[in-house]
């Protein structure tokens, strides 16, 4: 029933979602059609015009245009780029694998190294560990990701000449993995401390102290779980984030992911492919939700037993 219930409501979202994307895209201001003849030198004739709008489409009403989008949509047909003549979905299929590559390796390395960091801060306040993760915390928000890549760039690429951000091979992407999981590192780390001090505050903490647990032992044994079940509920705001970093770092060092081709494709007004590219991004943001909400299920199982 829950299952059902949470399918329903997944569907339901994405329908909604993909109904106001496509609503505003398709309303965006300049023709693709004008952007098209430009770029391809075609001759601008009214037979052209009528020939291209009838290909694509874009002499059918909102509605119609929407619903036929969809069942096509669901069936694969992701419809042809403007820009490329390409199908969409053979683009994203090219590209998505770079994409997911980079942010969930680096919303993953953000998840391991949080809980050492988050685990040391809380066990040592004020100390080396607690001092760098507000450091961190504060650096992250102040600093614009565009800018530390670059500078990055310059110093490990350039001068220091450890990574190679611009090479065909593994190390193209090191660098971009690991400034997507710096942001993610400094949130996660502080949520996972502050709820471990929440738990040193309480009694049955005294008490684990009091049979001759150390301070650590303690932390762990009563904290780390529900210390852990706070770290995967912001989890979900970070898959958000995540997007945004993974598309600053494909466009800083010249990655061929969705987001570098989205891109390339808004001056043309390239509706395909920037409605395909909604979606996509609305069914990352529902697995990451469900996958958290499946784990924190499993780390504290009363939840399954409570409705929604």
């Amino acid at each position: 029933m829950r299952l059902a219930r949470f399918g329903i409501q997944s569907i339901a979202g994405l329908l909604a979602v993909s109904l106001a994307s496509f609503s505003v895209i398709t309303l965006m201001p300049a023709d693709p059609v004008t952007i098209a003849i430009r770029a391809w030198s075609l001759p601008a004739t009214e037979e052209t015009v009528a020939a291209l709008r009838a290909e694509w489409g874009l002499d059918q009403p909102l509605p119609v245009r929407y619903l036929h989008w969809l069942a096509d949509f669901l069936t694969g047909d992701w419809g042809r780029s403007f820009r490329t003549g390409e199908p969409v979905l053979a683009e994203f299929a090219e590209r998505l694998p770079v994409s997911l590559s980079l942010g969930l390796a680096g919303l993953a390395l953000a998840i391991v190294l949080a809980i050492p960091l988050g685990f040391f801060s809380a066990a040592h306040p004020g100390g080396i560990a607690d001092r760098m993760s507000r450091a961190l915390s504060i650096f992250v928000q102040a600093v614009p990701a565009f800018w530390l890549g670059l500078v990055l760039l310059w110093v490990l690429g350039v001068q220091l000449r450890w990574v190679r951000p611009f090479a065909n091979d593994w190390t193209a992407i090191v660098l971009p993995i690991l400034l997507i999981a710096l942001h993610s590192l400094a949130v996660l780390s502080r949520v996972y401390r502050r709820d471990l001090k929440e738990t040193a505050g309480q009694p049955h903490f005294r008490t684990a102290l009091a049979k001759g647990l150390s301070e650590r032992q303690a932390l762990w044994r009563h904290g780390h779980r529900g210390a852990l079940y706070a770290l995967l509920s912001a989890v979900r705001s970070e898959a958000g984030w995540v997007i945004g970093s993974t598309a600053t770092m494909e466009i800083l060092f010249g990655l061929a992911g969705i987001s570098q081709f989205l891109v390339q494709s808004i001056a043309a007004r390239d509706q395909m492919v920037l409605q395909a590219y909604v979606m996509v991004i609305a069914i990352w943001m529902l697995v990451m939700n469900a996958s958290a909400n499946l784990a924190m299920r499993l780390l504290d199982p009363r939840l399954a037993r409570c409705p929604g």
